[in-house]
């Protein structure tokens, strides 16, 4: 086996990290129906036109590719993201990994597949090519598009139970490869917990994102001792006005820059059908580029600090440079 370093690993295959140019670090691109969106009609994203449409928005704008952040067996539809990166011209990085529990039905292999199991499935996908069916059996169809980081996600009650086991085998499969694992927070707490579990498993900070930490207001000491482990802090509460307005996102983003920590700033969307603009949401993949970037550019930040969130941070954190990658 040998070791690679400064490449992302694409649905198109390997880039150079240096390439990646502009990229959004948590998006959704499409999800089948199922019971994700059973649950939550805002999470059916399955209109291949509509989709492709959003990404040549976004493209105009200036971005240049993202991180899709929907894993096996719950809805993620490959053979789509692999047409649409190519037709788009946006390199998209896809996952493997799980989800949240409300996104598998009660009677899904999820629930029950060993650790070791789970993790020869992660590893697969990173290694081989991503399934294209698992939503309702043990995937069996196989892509040739590969997955490029592993999803987790914690819940309320944090890495317990069940999720504990999960959590394994997304550890193992992040030490064997060195692929960057995305992390869900539930409303942006417990992250310290999570990076706990991964280093005491030999998995460095450095490969670690951990989502939706602007979810809550003043949690920029929590967010601050991420960043001084040494793992990635996304930020995607953008544009979210449920939770608070953009000024309130930038000040948090001030507040980091003036803590020391833009190096470690990852920014997303987090995109649902409420979000994207071509499914007649709110907002749309390019809003960043288009109202968020505008807001810093008029308080103050320097083009080179948009720059480093967007294009310098995701080229190192989704760089897969420590692990055995075949």
């Amino acid at each position: 086996m040998k070791k690679r370093e400064g490449f992302v690993r694409t649905v198109l295959g390997e880039c150079p990290a240096g390439d990646l140019g502009a990229c959004q670090a948590h998006e959704h691109l499409f999800l089948r129906a199922g019971t994700p969106s059973q649950s939550n009609g805002d999470l059916l994203l399955d209109d291949y036109g509509k989709t492709l449409q959003e990404l040549q928005s976004y493209r105009s704008a200036g971005g240049c590719s993202l991180v899709d952040a929907q894993p096996v067996g719950c809805g993620r539809m490959a053979q789509w993201l692999e047409r649409v990166s190519r037709e788009s011209g946006i390199a998209v990085i896809a996952a493997t990994g799980f989800h949240r529990p409300f996104m598998y039905a009660a009677s899904h292999w999820i629930h029950t597949a060993s650790a070791e199991k789970l993790s020869e499935l992660f590893l697969w996908e990173l290694r081989e090519g991503m399934f294209l069916d698992g939503d309702d059996n043990w995937p069996e169809q196989q892509g040739l598009a590969r997955a490029g980081i592993i999803k987790t996600a914690a819940g309320p009650e944090g890495i317990s139970g069940r999720w504990e086991t999960l959590f394994e085998a997304a550890a193992e499969a992040a030490r064997k490869t060195g692929a960057p694992v995305l992390c869900h927070t539930e409303g942006g707490k417990g992250g310290l917990d999570i990076l706990r579990f991964f280093m005491d498993r030999g998995v460095p900070p450095s490969q670690l994102i951990l989502c939706h930490l602007d979810r809550i207001p003043d949690n920029d000491a929590h967010m601050a001792e991420i960043a001084d482990a040494g793992a990635w802090m996304e930020l995607d509460t953008i544009g979210r006005f449920k939770y608070h307005s953009d000024e309130a996102e930038m000040d948090m983003v001030r507040q980091l820059h003036e803590l020391g920590h833009a190096g470690r700033i990852l920014l997303g969307l987090d995109t649902t059908r409420a979000r994207m603009r071509s499914y007649g949401g709110g907002i749309g993949l390019d809003y960043i580029h288009k109202q968020f970037f505008p807001l810093l550019r008029q308080n103050g930040f320097l083009e080179s600090q948009l720059h480093r969130m967007l294009v310098d941070n995701p080229a190192r954190a989704l760089a897969q440079t420590a692990g055995q990658t075949s």
